[in-house]
């Protein structure tokens, strides 16, 4: 049978390792905690983070339906300018083909005035050698 002192020994190491338990139990509790923290803190960063792509993917969302309507808008007003255009040449079509025939014209009849003064000139230079010797003999300048 063992004696009171190695119960009372036995009765300390088993008070030793109870407490050696307890303060590993607590280490755990606040190794649990400071995970428990960390994990809300990481999850508080992604519901953020999802958070600011919601927003962004609702704001590029906006930003594709405005532009869309705005390409609708802008190939309307095109669609009208080249109605416009087109009505607007067909009008002018024959002012500008009467302008070009009157141009063709104009540089024809240029063209027989330069003719005709050439033809001009040319007789008066023909025609003045044998005026300058009539009027010498004329006037007996020989």
């Amino acid at each position: 049978m063992a004696s009171n002192e190695d119960i009372m020994h036995a009765i300390g190491k088993l008070e030793g390792s109870l407490a050696g338990i307890h303060d590993s139990v607590a280490q755990i509790r606040k190794d649990v905690s400071d995970e428990k923290a960390n994990a809300h803190e990481s999850r508080a960063v992604v519901h953020k983070r999802l958070d600011d792509q919601a927003k962004q993917i609702a704001h590029l969302d906006t930003t594709v339906a405005i532009t869309g309507g705005v390409d609708a808008q802008i190939r309307e007003e095109i669609k009208a300018l080249k109605e416009t255009v087109n009505k607007n040449h067909d009008a002018v079509t024959p002012a500008l083909d009467e302008w070009k025939r009157l141009k063709t014209l104009g540089v024809g009849i240029s063209g027989l005035i330069a003719l005709a003064g050439l033809t001009v000139g040319g007789t008066i230079s023909y025609a003045g050698d044998g005026l300058v010797t009539w009027l010498r003999h004329w006037l007996k300048l020989n």
